[in-house]
């Protein structure tokens, strides 16, 4: 879907006097503000609920735009901005004097990308600045791949929703610190290990936590409304026809060498067998299950390898510190921070 220029220039302008845009980009919906304006960044964070010690991403409209908004770019960070921008690949790095400590969650580092949408980077040329976005959803909750997600979520707390149509690749970039001498992953995403390494020729460590703060490292990230348990895939159907026996609306992921299994619960989602497909799919099929009134989502990891090391990471941040699937919750639509 290719939004109307006229509503490109209405975001940008929306952008420039200090308001909130929810725009399209390959990986997720973003919520924009300009990022040198400190206030609109501040509104970011009051919109999503979200706690001010969590960096946001600055969106730019070209890896040449880079040496405006960071103090150095090392040789790597050249070397991946090269072959992987625009693209869902995030870099930490030194934060330049243009990025107002609100953006950067009160460090000295900044995340920033380029990101492959038609929309977002002719938004981000009408705009002419950087933008710094999250996913455009509740803190915690599971992140928006439609314009619909954004409007059913935020609501009028939004000042202009950009419509670009479904993103295609359906979880966030992943994101690199490249401040060190050797590179890390801090977040997988849409941008495999695999492919990291062979661009740089070395085996890169990927971290659940680190020093620098990254989005998604919450404990509880991505989450539904239902809780979700992550089993052996030989097991997801056992589990969830007895937590469905326990009295639990379930949901379950059936892995694709269960697909023609028959499984005694409330709804079914059939997870595709190519990772491309599952990723661009993964939340959506958590929203679906929500809409249809489960409590309850069985769900197992898939191989951790490409972008299934993205969409396992995902599942773990959804299920949380959760108990499992036989024990009851008290709360069939827990609140989440």
């Amino acid at each position: 879907m290719k939004a109307r220029t006229t509503d490109i220039e209405k975001a940008a302008g929306v952008l420039r006097a200090g308001g909130l845009v929810a725009f399209p980009t390959e990986t997720v919906y973003g919520l924009g503000a300009n990022a040198e304006d400190s206030a609109a960044v501040a509104r970011v964070f009051q919109v999503k609920g979200r706690p001010p010690s969590h960096p946001l991403i600055v969106h730019l409209g070209g890896a040449d735009h880079l040496g405006d908004w960071v103090e150095d770019v090392p040789a790597t960070a050249c070397l991946l901005a090269e072959r992987f921008w625009p693209g869902p690949l995030t870099l930490v790095l030194r934060r330049g004097r243009r990025v107002p400590l609100e953006a950067t969650g009160g460090l000295e580092t900044v995340a920033v990308r380029v990101p492959d949408h038609p929309v977002a980077l002719a938004l981000l040329a009408a705009f002419g600045g950087g933008v710094a976005a999250p996913s455009a959803n509740r803190f915690g909750s599971v992140s928006p791949t439609t314009a619909n997600h954004v409007r059913a979520e935020l609501g009028d707390a939004v000042d202009f929703v950009l419509d670009g149509g479904p993103c295609q690749v359906g979880v966030e970039s992943t994101i690199v610190d490249a401040t060190g001498e050797i590179p890390s992953v801090l977040r997988p995403g849409g941008v495999t290990r695999e492919d990291l390494e062979a661009v740089l020729g070395c085996p890169l460590a990927v971290h659940s936590t680190s020093r620098v703060r990254v989005p998604g490292q919450h404990p509880s990230h991505y989450a539904p409304c239902a809780r979700v348990v992550l089993v052996e895939p030989e097991k997801v159907v056992a589990e969830a026809e007895l937590a469905q026996e326990l009295g639990h609306q379930v949901g379950v992921f059936l892995p694709p060498s269960f697909a023609d299994a028959p499984v005694k619960v409330h709804a079914v989602v059939a997870v595709p067998g190519s990772m491309a497909a599952y990723a661009r799919g993964l939340y959506g099929f958590l929203r679906e299950l929500d809409q249809r009134g489960c409590d309850l989502i069985v769900a197992s990891l898939p191989v951790e390898e490409g972008l299934g090391l993205a969409i396992a990471n995902r599942l773990r941040r959804a299920a949380g510190p959760r108990p499992s699937a036989a024990q009851p919750t008290t709360s069939r639509r827990p609140t989440r921070g």
